[in-house]
């Protein structure tokens, strides 16, 4: 587990390379879908952290035409694509005017720690930890850099759905997804995985720090990665989000 790569960010303490013992343990093919967050939804009425809030986070290339008059005077240091937009949830992941009817089979969205733990005690199952997260990613690979191996583009081909063009201003046509793509869109890794890295963040069990048991550990980069800022798309990488937070590209997958 962990890593010495040159593009490994200290501050995230992703190093030094070391050895977990995990025990057996299963996790989900993908990530948890929109279809199967709305059934949860529908069976106990859930409301999310967004929707209690009252507003979220989208990138700014996603907004719906419909929104802009939702979008509040509030920012993210340093991260200026994130407009903070009242009515974004999981089921208006763009905004209000969007819907989720085209994405059934894209990761949930604009979930917190909170709602994910709620889903997980409605289905049975849970959050997985860091460790198990990091093993199941690397596709019985020892060491690897990607889910499949070392090259982000083996041959020339896309492997897991990061930004392609000029962050944040251009995506290359070439990418059909600007933002979330099918939680199958690409091949599984070794052990039958998909979109373990890009996509979306997917939460962890694990608190960040064990004096800050406010911030959760997450996992696997996003559909906004891109290597100009953020590296994070390895198997080894990590940051954190608080209990409440939520965004248009942080979701969560499932263990037991």
């Amino acid at each position: 587990m962990g890593s010495d790569d040159p593009e490994a960010y200290p501050a995230d303490r992703e190093g030094p390379p070391r050895l977990i013992q995990v025990a057996p343990f299963t996790l989900a093919r993908t990530a948890v879908t929109n279809r199967e967050f709305a059934a949860f939804v529908e069976a106990t009425g859930h409301r999310t952290d967004a929707e209690t809030a009252g507003w979220s986070f989208v990138f700014h290339l996603l907004l719906h035409p419909d929104a802009r008059h939702a979008v509040m005077d509030a920012w993210v240091p340093g991260t200026p694509w994130w407009l903070a937009v009242r009515g974004a949830t999981w089921s208006a992941p763009d905004g209000p005017g969007s819907s989720i009817e085209d994405r059934l089979d894209h990761p949930v969205v604009h979930v917190s720690v909170r709602d994910a733990e709620a889903f997980c005690r409605w289905a049975g199952v849970r959050l997985p930890s860091e460790s198990e997260w990091e093993y199941a990613a690397r596709g019985g690979l020892d060491g690897a850099k990607y889910p499949w191996g070392n090259e982000l583009h083996p041959e020339g081909r896309h492997m897991c759905n990061i930004w392609h063009g000029k962050f944040p201003q251009e995506h290359s046509p070439s990418d059909p997804y600007t933002g979330t793509a099918p939680v199958t869109a690409f091949p599984p890794n070794g052990f039958g995985l998909h979109n373990l890295v890009g996509n979306v963040w997917e939460i962890c069990a694990d608190s960040w720090d064990a004096d800050v048991t406010s911030e959760r550990v997450i996992r696997g980069g996003s559909y906004l990665c891109h290597a100009s800022y953020c590296t994070r798309y390895r198997v080894s990488a990590r940051t954190r989000t608080t209990f409440d937070s939520s965004t248009g590209n942080t979701g969560f997958r499932v263990a037991r």
